[in-house]
């Protein structure tokens, strides 16, 4: 593991605004109107605006004086008046398996201190694979996850959710003109191909800014990720599951793990809400399912929890009818966790069954353990630093003895 500190990094607890706004994550007649408060004639912002749109989403300008085909005068009262935001690099680590785990801060909006959240690369011959966070913290409080033993400080904005695309791609060397890095994994053709929103969060709880950002992120004179290679998973917020499919149209991932409902009540809280029937419900209608836009059932092995047999057989018997796949995944350890991981030769097992069923069922392969960077560890320093802060402060009190 390599851990690589950024120079720049804020120390926790000091504030840090941006006082101008910034034109990342505005859609195109968002930054059209930004362009027009500006100042810039109204028949010229929509010209302006695709300029703008080409520079920010497929070069990954950080600079207006870059933008050459926009003149000098414009570019000087674009940077008066605009940013193009970053967030913060905090730390990096690089997994032994190639695994790279971004801690970023996002400055306050409004009073309070600045937010972090983390985001993961995960490299493969062939595909890229982007986790990002749509929430600082989460409100669920999956049993079995790191993140959801955070409490929930605020929704991510869209420029925030795809500032963490721009800087990965800014890190890794891969807009167009870009330099990749050394040894870069894929060895030809994007370094970023997919995307995920598996990170910290639930993004259906933030519906219209993760909108906003994989429109951002799919549209085909921009990043130009095509929706196919972009994944939403949710834990079952049922109500927008359908808006999810019929206004964002990218690929749906359920975050399942159980095939009861007394025990996914308990691995996954928001079951008490919406039960496995009306999950599975939903997905049947899930706008644009077919066998090539199969539905992606997400269930991680818990030993002698939900590993059975019996479990896998039921498993298939819910998802009758659902063109769909099954991931695997073996369970991530993570610090006070009481949980473990199902035995291999039983996971191998519980896939048998599956396949056998005619569904394919991937063993997810763990990535990014040694840095707390797999499925289920995320979790932001934000509140281990506000607890180091509170006890370094009860430490220069006086004690009660005194």
């Amino acid at each position: 593991m390599t851990m690589i500190e950024a120079p720049d990094g804020l120390k926790a607890g000091v504030e840090r605004r941006v006082e101008k706004p910034s034109l990342v994550g505005l859609t195109r007649d968002e930054l059209a109107a930004a362009l027009v408060g500006a100042g810039i004639a109204e028949r010229q912002a929509k010209m302006r605006a695709a300029q703008l749109w080409h520079w920010l989403y497929l070069r990954g300008a950080t600079d207006f004086s870059v933008m050459t085909n926009i003149s000098k005068d414009l570019r000087a009262r674009l940077a008066d008046t605009f940013v193009i935001d970053r967030p913060e690099i905090v730390s990096e680590q690089i997994s032994n398996d190639g695994t790279r785990k971004w801690l970023f801060r996002y400055p306050s909006r409004g009073a309070g201190r600045p937010v972090e959240i983390e985001t993961v690369y995960i490299p493969e011959e062939g595909r890229g694979t982007l986790c990002l966070s749509s929430q600082v913290g989460c409100t669920l409080s999956c049993s079995f996850c790191h993140t959801g033993t955070q409490k929930l400080v605020r929704n991510l904005t869209s420029g925030e959710i795809v500032g963490q695309i721009l800087a990965a791609r800014d890190r890794l060397g891969d807009h167009t003109g870009g330099a990749p890095i050394e040894g870069a994994v894929p060895s030809t053709g994007r370094l970023v191909s997919n995307v995920v929103m598996m990170g910290m969060g639930e993004p259906l709880y933030n519906f219209d800014e993760v909108k906003k950002a994989l429109l951002i992120a799919s549209d085909n004179e921009g990043i130009g990720l095509s929706r196919r290679r972009i994944t939403l998973s949710t834990s079952g917020v049922v109500p927008m599951i359908e808006r999810a499919g019929a206004e964002i149209g990218v690929m749906l991932a359920i975050s399942l793990h159980a095939v009861r409902d007394a025990l996914r009540d308990e691995l996954v809280p928001i079951n008490k809400k919406y039960p496995i029937a009306e999950l599975l419900a939903a997905c049947r209608a899930y706008p644009g399912l077919s066998n090539a836009r199969r539905i992606t059932f997400e269930y991680v092995m818990l030993k002698g929890v939900n590993d059975s047999a019996a479990d896998a057989r039921q498993l298939v018997k819910l998802l009758a009818g659902i063109p769909a796949k099954i991931n695997l995944i073996p369970f991530n350890p993570w610090p006070g966790n009481t949980y473990e991981c199902s035995d291999w030769e039983q996971i191998e097992r519980f896939a048998d069954i599956v396949n056998r069923a005619g569904y394919a069922s991937p063993i997810r392969t763990p990535r990014g353990r040694d840095i707390l960077a797999a499925c289920g560890q995320l979790k932001s320093e934000s509140e281990r630093l506000r607890i180091r802060e509170r006890l370094a402060l009860e430490a220069m009190l006086p004690s009660a003895a005194e």
